[in-house]
């Protein structure tokens, strides 16, 4: 079977918040100066919102220029900060810092609590409203080219393969949505976006992007421990122990609601660490324990956070398309915050391109205002203020933290550092052999506050089609067993959140890599963290993957 095709102005990929703020300033633009453009938005999980996985502290900077009167079109916005606090954790005690001491940019006074996944929902009705068409369920697998070399859009995947690359009766061609310009909105780690990188060769001269991975659980408590409009902000133990950089969130909201989570950094170097177990490890102390215990766990999830900063931002643009959000990178570490940096790329993004197509340009030429664009914006001054923090934190977690609070206190003061910090190496270079540490022992799940993987992916509603093709591909098969268990003790046993990846015994004894494809959660810690890197992250079918609740 031959595919279908379908022509627009832009056609753009990931219903996040970037992409979702893109499609609606083309279509304010094409409104408001009388020229119509035809904008599509496709987003592989089954519905918008449905992969999305955030903090999720918003501040609304972006959305008060994208749509001002948001408080009226009944936006989910509902939880103001009310009580902010960065607490450091021992075992079992802590030390909580007076706010005064917190760099102005670390203050959440005037920001929201919300679920980004229900904010995303909004968005795209707002986006649908306009005349935006959305197709949730479609998972952009391959990047269509012109005889020049210009991007043309992007093919979604075929469906109905089996396990053995068969089609199936059930099988249908995957169809081109071609376009004048395509926006790359996919989020972390994306595998277009990887194509992109290398084709193009987006990321000459820049620092390798660095990532964390981030674990977050949905608890509705007692309501005489709720704190509506509480952010409480972590580090120390239990990552101290491991000499390990991350930390955590507690955000109070709703109607008896609380969003807990943590954050790894992957540059960590112990092969025997857990990121998962250290997440339920850490909501044993008593700080967390005493507003989890006796209330109900509803949700989890996990994904991985873009880390570089400004100095990991790729070029931005290539002849025929831009990527706006995740894709390139703004998330700012600090704050913990990328939601309102990635509307406003895609925002800046809908502008260069409107202005490329009113002026009758024909694609396949670059939007290179779009990054001057970026430049001149206070998105770029958000990532500037603390493009020290990161890289410093290499130093360790309590020197580090203590120059990146200096530097952004030197910025509130008006005097920037000329100095920019480099990152060095990637993740995946920075795990040591298994032989220099011994294995972790955490303590088993308690089913209280602590509790194991599987239960865990059951709350996050992942489902896949089972006869299809694995969608976490190895370059060389081999290399699980024959070099990563060797040096490594074959890390990925541990370092994916959701239990997709085992060592089992095979046939004579013999240990045998096994890939439970059903399990993914699509965080692309994998694709992140592998040593050897080995292993590809695409896409599966169409609508397969998580279906976060609220999250």
């Amino acid at each position: 079977m031959s595919r279908e095709s379908m022509e627009y102005d832009v056609v753009i990929v990931g219903g996040g918040p970037a992409g979702l703020a893109a499609a609606i300033r083309l279509k304010q633009l094409s409104a408001e100066q009388g020229h119509e453009v035809s904008v599509c938005l496709i987003e592989k999980g089954s519905e918008v919102g449905a992969h999305i996985l955030s903090g999720a502290v918003i501040d609304p900077i972006a959305l008060n220029e994208l749509i001002p009167d948001w408080k009226d079109k009944d936006a989910p916005i509902e939880t103001e900060v009310t009580d902010d606090r960065f607490i450091f954790l021992t075992q079992p005690n802590s030390i909580t810092f007076p706010e005064f001491l917190m760099p102005r940019l670390m203050s959440n006074h005037g920001n929201y609590i919300v679920s980004l996944g229900n904010l995303c929902k909004w968005l795209a009705g707002q986006a649908e409203a306009l005349g935006v068409e959305i197709y949730p369920g479609f998972a952009a697998a391959e990047v269509l080219y012109d005889e020049d070399g210009s991007v043309v859009g992007v093919a979604t995947g075929d469906m109905g393969i089996g396990k053995d690359g068969q089609k199936k009766d059930s099988y249908t061609p995957g169809m081109e949505l071609r376009a004048k310009y395509t926006f790359i909105a996919e989020g972390v780690r994306g595998s277009l976006a990887k194509m992109l990188f290398a084709k193009f060769n987006l990321r000459e001269g820049v620092e390798p992007q660095k990532f964390g991975i981030g674990m977050k659980e949905v608890w509705e408590i007692p309501a005489d421990k709720h704190r509506k409009g509480l952010v409480v902000h972590t580090q120390g133990w239990p990552l101290s122990e491991t000499k390990t950089g991350g930390g955590s969130f507690m955000y109070h909201y709703g109607e008896n609601l609380v969003s807990v989570g943590f954050v790894v950094h992957l540059n960590y170097e112990n092969p025997y660490l857990s990121p998962f177990d250290e997440f339920q490890r850490f909501k044993t102390h008593p700080d967390v324990r005493q507003y989890l215990e006796g209330g109900k766990r509803l949700a989890y999830g996990a994904r991985a956070i873009n880390e570089g900063g400004l100095q990991s931002i790729p070029k931005l643009t290539f002849p025929g398309g831009a990527l706006i959000g995740c894709s390139a990178g703004f998330v700012n570490v600090p704050r913990i915050k990328g939601s309102h940096n990635a509307m406003k790329s895609g925002m800046l993004a809908a502008e260069s391109a409107f202005e490329a197509l009113k002026a009758g340009r024909t694609g396949h030429d670059e939007l290179a205002d779009y990054p001057e664009k970026l430049r001149g914006s206070w998105l770029w001054k958000d990532l500037d203020k603390v493009r020290n923090v990161k890289p410093a934190l290499k130093w360790g977690t309590a020197l580090g933290t203590l120059y990146g609070g200096f530097d952004m206190w030197m910025h509130d003061l008006g005097m920037r550092l000329p100095w920019t910090l480099k990152h060095g190496k990637a993740d995946h270079e920075s795990l040591k052999p298994a032989s220099e540490f011994k294995p972790i022992q955490y303590p088993k799940p308690d089913n209280v506050v602590s509790f194991d993987k599987l239960s865990s992916v059951f709350l996050s509603s992942t489902n896949h089609e089972e006869d299809q093709p694995v969608h976490l591909r190895l370059r060389d098969p081999s290399i699980p067993i024959g070099v990563n268990l060797p040096r490594w003790a074959e890390p990925a046993q541990r370092y994916c959140p959701a239990g997709v990846y085992e060592v089992v015994q095979g046939d004579n004894n013999q240990p045998r890599f096994q890939i439970n494809a059903q399990n993914c959660v699509h965080c692309k810690t994998c694709d992140i963290k592998d040593p050897s890197q080995n292993i590809d992250w695409s896409v599966p079918e169409g609508g397969g993957g998580p279906n976060y609740p609220g999250m």
